[in-house]
């Protein structure tokens, strides 16, 4: 796969062939191109700096996390039970979910097998975390170069602050580790190749979004119809990849999921409702105006912006409320978009034009670069949306010492795991599911699974008790289970309870 150069300058594009209708070169600067600020070290530190504070901060937040004992889900049990059965070269078989469930007939993404080195280096939920952290880290690289070489050093690299900390990054981390991690980056490096003339690039680039979610197949179609309209001399990339993201949708979607779940189906159809729904509850309108202000609200002119369609379609026509609001992580695929969108609205200083970038740039531009002043408003703008959740923001969670301070029930989890027999089959529920998953055969204390666990581990604290946990949790895992158990560990709303 050629791979395009995450700092390459802005430069002059690939051309087209001499025949190339419109008589010169498609792609070639305009006679009266400007000189493109933010050369020099700028470009170079500022991407650097951003991506190790942005990749300390979410690896923080997340190690945070887990000396707090805070569990937002059971996901990343799940991708811990996933990574930890790549890591040992087996099917992604994940008990948690259900007995012989494979997860990729829950969501097509086999590209988190090139995670499995990460389980053979740091065996934890928390290598995860600071997976996902160096992703979203690594995504502002690119991103932010750009941003430096189109609007010049304070200016890019205050846009490139408000994509390392846009609403869609934090609470992604905030939620824990999800697939989408590995999709920011690529979106970054492929969006960015594209403004920068790097067509082919651009598209290669794409090529594995289909392999992290079976939506993002949507995206990387709709991304190749852009490109066909726009570059003529690359038409048929454009169009070979609108292909192959749109046959990917459709085979991950009706054929692999469904031939790999154990069910026979495609488990979120059933989260679908009306399309006459999509614009109700009043929440999606605030999501959607987060993700224009996050663009600057200029960048809604440029033709990139569409590429948050397909992603806000299966949201917004969704019946599941957490897919409708700016939390979770469901936006995180969004904030690449956002900061291209809006670096291509405010236009190419070798040219000095500004989107659309669907014409003929050889025909005389009907739109001009916006001036200093709109693009000084347009960055303040993005930055405003992360900013605007003031205290809110997860990320800020790393600056307060009250934070810091370990759970006073921490060294009670460590005993209760530590009381498990190590292969034990156990049942627990969300609080300790993730941190028992290294050593333990985990399936979800709530869950359909059949096989019999070994040991129970009850936090009485849990939200999946709703506030009403079994007053004796080995009476409840012995009508739960019809087999005899004793308690091993009792300790500060924990309990372990095993087979004698």
């Amino acid at each position: 796969m050629e791979q395009a150069p995450l700092d390459t300058p802005e430069h002059v594009p690939e051309r087209a062939p001499a025949g190339a209708r419109g008589g010169a070169s498609v792609d070639a600067p305009a006679p009266h191109a400007v000189t493109v600020p933010g050369r020099g070290p700028v470009r170079q530190i500022v991407p650097a700096l951003l991506a190790a504070l942005a990749t300390a901060a979410y690896g923080l937040l997340g190690h945070q996390q887990l000396r707090s004992l805070s569990a937002q889900s059971w996901d990343l049990g799940i991708f811990t039970q996933l990574l930890r059965a790549y890591g040992e070269l087996r099917a992604p078989i994940v008990p948690i979910k259900g007995d012989e469930v494979n997860l990729l007939g829950d969501h097509f993404h086999p590209l988190l097998a090139l995670l499995a080195p990460v389980w053979w280096v740091w065996p934890s939920p928390e290598a995860l975390l600071w997976t996902q952290a160096l992703m979203f880290g690594l995504s502002a690289l690119p991103l932010t170069r750009l941003a430096i070489d189109r609007l010049g050093p304070w200016l890019g690299s205050l846009a490139g602050t408000g994509y390392v900390f846009s609403f869609g990054l934090h609470s992604a981390a905030a939620v824990q580790f999800h697939e989408i991690a590995l999709a920011v980056p690529l979106l970054a490096a492929s969006l960015t190749a594209l403004l920068r003339g790097r067509v082919r690039a651009a598209a290669l680039w794409a090529v594995p979004l289909v392999f992290v979610k079976e939506d993002l197949g949507l995206t990387v179609a709709l991304l190749g119809v852009l490109i066909a309209l726009r570059h003529r001399e690359r038409v048929r990339t454009g169009w070979a990849l609108a292909g192959w993201g749109a046959v990917w949708f459709v085979a991950a979607t009706f054929v692999i999921l469904p031939l790999l779940n154990t069910a026979g189906q495609y488990d979120y159809t059933d989260n679908l409702g009306s399309p006459l729904e999509v614009l109700w509850p009043p929440v999606k309108w605030l999501t959607v105006l987060m993700l224009l202000a996050t663009a600057g609200i200029l960048g809604a002119r440029s033709p990139l912006i569409w590429l948050m369609a397909p992603t806000l379609a299966w949201r917004f026509t969704g019946t599941v409320e957490f897919y409708w609001d700016w939390y979770w992580h469901y936006n995180a695929v969004l904030m690449p978009i956002a900061l291209a969108a809006l670096l291509d609205a405010l236009g190419d200083p070798r040219t000095g034009r500004a989107a659309p970038w669907w014409r003929n740039p050889a025909s005389p531009p009907r739109r001009t670069r916006p001036g200093p002043l709109v693009r000084t408003v347009a960055v303040a703008i993005s930055l405003a949306a992360t900013l605007a959740l003031g205290p809110a923001m997860p990320v800020l969670d790393v600056l307060r010492p009250s934070q810091w301070e370990p759970t006073w029930r921490l060294a009670a989890a460590d005993a209760a795991l530590e009381a498990v027999p190590d292969d034990a089959v156990l049942a627990t529920d969300i609080t300790l599911m993730a941190q028992a998953v290294p050593d333990h055969d985990v399936q979800w204390l709530h869950g359909p699974n059949t096989r019999i666990p070994g040991c129970v581990l009850v936090d009485r604290f849990a939200f999946s008790w709703s506030g009403s946990p079994p007053p004796d949790p080995r009476v409840w895992a012995e009508q739960e289970w019809k087999t005899a158990y004793v308690t091993v560990q009792d300790e500060d709303g924990f309990t372990v309870v095993c087979r004698p």
